[in-house]
């Protein structure tokens, strides 16, 4: 039962694209997946409500610092793995969710301003781990990528990464028509029709090799502590 929490302080980083694909991924190969909508814009809810009924997916949209840990435990039985989708931010809610989870995902794109976001949140692991003794597993995914996205620009990000010990997953997520047409119409890259939406089997192979490589990294049976995560850091920990 792997919590798996997408984070970075810049908004617009596709943090969100890429934990619905993560999530739909999962769910079309029968895993249990339920997702904590803790985004304010509540882009999965919305995605959730143009869909209808997905199999293996369930989406709690009504979140807060106290609800968090009573849906974790509450819904543990019924869930493989649970995807947190955070808000642009570095708030109590998301360092709440970072301490709670077994993998934290940072997406960046291709531009320092997500850099910089992307190193709110490393900043925020190292401060749990010095004050709370969390030691939390973390990489980054490189999102939006395209043939425009220069390689210097990414060999750039990869290595200011590699400088702090960052893994970098091998797997980019590219930027597709398909992956916007979700949000559109609701459904999984495996309900889009290919006559309407180009290039659906590149989107397709693209999402899947992502999934692999985090289930790879995060696999469904995880040994975790007992001892509660309890968090009493005071206004700086945001």
């Amino acid at each position: 039962m792997p919590v798996i929490s997408f984070a970075n302080a810049k908004g617009g980083a596709g943090k969100t694209t890429a934990a619905l694909l993560l999530a739909t991924e999962l769910a079309h190969q029968g895993y249990r997946v339920t997702v904590i909508d803790a985004d304010p814009q509540r882009w999965i809810s919305q995605w959730r409500e143009a869909s209808g009924p997905v199999r293996n997916i369930e989406v709690v949209s009504e979140v807060s610092i106290a609800s968090l840990q009573c849906h974790l435990r509450e819904m543990k039985a019924q869930t493989d793995y649970f995807i947190i989708d955070l808000a642009g931010a570095r708030d109590a809610l998301v360092t709440t969710a970072i301490g709670l989870s077994d993998h934290v995902m940072i997406p960046v794109q291709g531009s320092a301003m997500d850099a910089k976001g992307a190193a709110q949140i490393l900043d925020l692991l190292s401060f749990l781990k010095e004050k709370a003794n969390l030691s939390i597993a973390h990489s980054v995914v490189l999102t939006r990528v395209t043939s425009m996205v220069t390689t210097k620009a990414l060999v750039a990000i990869k290595g200011l990464l590699a400088a702090r010990g960052v893994n970098v997953l091998t797997t980019p997520i590219c930027e597709r028509i398909a992956f916007k047409e979700l949000f559109e119409t609701g459904g999984t890259l495996h309900t889009l029709d290919p006559q309407k939406v180009s290039n659906v089997d590149k989107a397709k192979e693209n999402a899947g090799s992502f999934a692999l490589e985090v289930m790879r990294l995060m696999p469904m049976k995880v040994i975790r502590s007992g001892a509660p995560r309890i968090f009493g850091f005071g206004r700086n920990a945001a």
